[in-house]
């Protein structure tokens, strides 16, 4: 039987380990070259960092297919998320 000290310590490893990198959210240049949040990541951003639409999914990463192109930031936060993801796992 676990004692309430277990309990928290189990709640403790799992809560650090879900938290520890959250998705980044992605952004897009505005007309008046203003960076501003965009819904999700276009197709593009995601095919020049290597992931797939199911991959990103599965990353909890927000893909938005109605934006056209590719921002260079993006595409490297991407790849910076993607090695820090495979090397928790």
């Amino acid at each position: 039987m676990w004692t309430r000290r277990d309990w928290d310590d189990f709640f403790d490893i799992v809560r650090k380990r879900t938290h520890t990198r959250r998705p980044p959210r992605p952004l897009d240049r505005s007309r008046r070259d203003r960076l501003v949040p965009a819904e999700g990541y276009s197709l593009a951003e995601l095919d020049d960092a290597g992931l797939s639409i199911e991959q990103a999914e599965l990353l909890g990463l927000p893909v938005d297919a109605g934006r056209v192109g590719s921002y260079g930031p993006n595409v490297s936060t991407l790849r910076e998320y993607i090695r820090a993801t495979r090397s928790r796992f």
